[in-house]
Order: C-alpha cells, then structure tokens, then sequence
C-alpha cells in the first residue's frame, strides 16, 4: 500500500540524504552501449536535467529514507507490465467534477495518454457519490471518503483487461481515524489507486481564483495522475534528479516538481510502455501547447531537437 503524505500527520525524522554525484546520476541509467544513438540520447543527461537538489527541512526526502532505484534493478525487481490482455489504463471518476474547481477530465485522460504513450487510457463514467462504498466524515470543514474503503471497492471494479485503474475525486480523503487527510493510496499489488484534488484549488483553504488557476489545478492534477500511474509500474521514488518520480511532502514541494521524467526514470518506463521516445516527446509537446503549458512545450522542444540531432 503506497499513500501520499499529509504533512500534519507525523513528526520529521532527522534523515541525512545526499544527492548522487553526476557519475552515480549516470550509471543509475544503465549501460547504453546496445541503443540506438537517438535512444542512448534520451537516457541521458545532456544538461537537461537538475540533479536533486538537498532536502529542506520539511521536505519529502528529509522525512523518508529512500535508497532509490536504478534502471537495472527495476528490470530485475520482475514489474508487472501490460503485456497480454491487461494493456489498458482507466481513470474513473468519483463523485462530481464541478468545472469552477475541478480539472477538465478529458484533458486529464490527453494527458495521461501523451504520457504513457502508446499505451489506451480510457476514462469511465462518472460514479454518483451515492454508490461510492466509503465510510464519510467531517473533519477540518470538509467532506472526506474514506480511501480503504475505496480500494476494495475498487478491486471489484477493474475491468478485464485494465493494467490498472485510478480513481479520482474532488472529495478529501482520509485513511484512517487518526489522520487528518491523505492526497492519495493505491494498492501496487492489486493495480487500482485513489486520488483527491481537492486541495488543489485555492478556494479549499479561502484563497481566490486567479487567472493562472485553471492551469494551476490541471498542472496539479495531471502530475499526481502519472506519478501514481508510474507506481503502478513498478517505479519507486526518484532520488538521482528532479523529477516527477520525486516524493512530495507537501503541495509547495509538489509545485517545484517538474512534470517530465529523468532519464533513469523514463527508461523504465520505457521498458513497461516499449514507446519510441520521440513520438512520446512530440505527443507531449502538442499537450503542453495546445493547453497553456509555456515551460513544459519549450524543454520538451529542446529535449525533440537532441533527440533529432542525435539520429542524424
């Protein structure tokens, strides 16, 4: 069982984490010496990329000892892949998605599709909150599910040929009577997960709207879908560069995360999705354009033009 943390829930722990060096960054991508030149280009780092920085004081990394995970040793942790029927990934709504607060959730599915490419991703039909099995509570002002709950009920839900499903809601969640809230769970072993956006949208703590917000709240909400979405394929916590594997402890953390993975990480999920990195960049490039996404469009252009220079 994986859950995003809420930061109100336990004490930091003093955990003393050193950022890898530039040669342990490189080696974690494995030998690149049986690739194509455009393929050995996109497992590398060209000065693309910023190494991980060091924790702050609250952040994910000072409060969770992690040893990462290097390209060889995800091959050989034996992940469950989509091969065969289970090929498809699904986004199933909870509850209502009011367009003032919430993310658009076909934009949410475009997303995850560029992402995961070529991998369907489908986005089921919204469930009432009526037939949504949970035990609910008020607790800070606001409505919560509780996210145990959810994941059974969901093991029963996931379609015949689903890798796995997410769920995804404007509800708060809470795992357990002693916590105040969590973003999220999933459950690796059974391929489903539950997310909130709730906190997404300033409204939830008082703030207003701007006119960024929209973009804000997409952002948001489509690096948690992948991110969790990468969990269920065997990726664990990035430590070697920021990334979008990185662990979060709080949402300011979160913001400061970039959407794109690393080239440790985007090899294994090369490996899962078997995508040729190009048209993977490309579909992503298209996204971040057609939707407000300045950064995100200009690294992704610069990321194609290497990977061009190199086929040459």
């Amino acid at each position: 069982m994986v859950s995003l943390p809420a930061l109100l829930l336990l004490p930091l722990l003093a955990v003393g984490f050193t950022p890898p060096d530039e040669a342990t960054r490189k080696a974690a991508a494995g030998s690149l010496d049986d690739l194509g030149p455009a393929q050995r280009r996109a497992f590398t780092d060209g000065g693309e990329f910023k190494p991980k920085r060091k924790p702050g004081a609250i952040d994910w990394l000072a409060a969770h000892e992690e040893k990462g995970q290097t390209f060889d040793q995800y091959a050989r942790s034996g992940p469950n892949l989509p091969r065969g029927r289970r090929t498809r990934l699904y986004v199933l709504p909870l509850g209502r998605f009011e367009s003032e607060r919430a993310p658009s959730l076909k934009k949410l599915r475009d997303y995850a599709a560029a992402h995961f490419h070529p991998l369907e991703v489908r986005m089921l039909p919204p469930v009432p909150e009526a037939r949504v099995r949970t035990r609910p509570r008020i607790h800070g002002g606001h409505k919560q599910w509780n996210s145990r709950d959810i994941l059974r009920w969901m093991e029963s839900q996931l379609p015949a040929d689903a890798y796995a499903m997410i769920a995804v809601t404007m509800t708060d969640l809470y795992p357990e009577d002693s916590w105040n809230f969590v973003f999220g769970q999933a459950s690796t072993r059974q391929r489903v997960g539950v997310f909130s956006f709730a906190r997404y949208h300033p409204a939830f703590t008082g703030g207003d709207a701007g006119p960024d917000t929209g973009t804000l709240v997409l952002r948001r909400a489509a690096k948690v879908l992948t991110h969790e979405m990468g969990h269920m394929f065997g990726i664990r916590h990035c430590i070697h560069y920021e990334c979008l594997m990185n662990g979060a402890n709080h949402l300011a953390e979160a913001d400061r995360t970039p959407m794109h993975l690393c080239p440790v990480c985007l090899r294994k999920l090369a490996h899962a999705c078997r995508f040729d990195a190009a048209e993977r960049y490309g579909k992503l490039e298209r996204f971040y354009d057609d939707h407000g996404f300045t950064r995100e469009a200009g690294w992704t252009r610069r990321r194609l033009k290497a990977l061009e220079a190199a086929a040459r």
